[in-house]
């Protein structure tokens, strides 16, 4: 299945390191303070990515719960705490595209 966002490109374009944007870090710096990658920590494209394969997984859940419901296949809570989960999902990734947006905007009118 192709990427629609191209989250994982974004890992590789932006090169984010201890010191800042552009990875400008001094040698001191990079000795004091291990990078993610080196602890063996997922990178920011990578959560981003897993988060919105949980969200497609949610969405996808809840319509096939909701199916299920109309047929007589799941009950009513069933299909209430699927559609409720999804919406959580939803909402939560708006949030977090909003913020990512919000930072975006106040790092371009930043003076240089």
């Amino acid at each position: 299945m192709a990427d629609p966002f191209h989250i994982a490109s974004l890992g590789s374009s932006l090169n984010l390191g201890v010191g800042g944007v552009g990875g400008s870090t001094s040698p001191a710096a990079s000795r004091l303070s291990p990078s993610a990658q080196e602890l063996g920590a997922p990178s920011f494209a990578d959560t981003l990515k897993s988060s919105g394969t949980e969200l497609v997984g949610a969405l996808q859940n809840a319509e096939a719960t909701s199916m299920k419901g109309m047929t007589g296949d799941a009950s009513a809570y069933e299909v209430a705490s699927a559609v409720m989960e999804a919406e959580k999902q939803l909402k939560m990734a708006t949030a977090v595209r909003d913020k990512i947006v919000q930072s975006f905007l106040d790092i371009t009118r930043m003076q240089i």
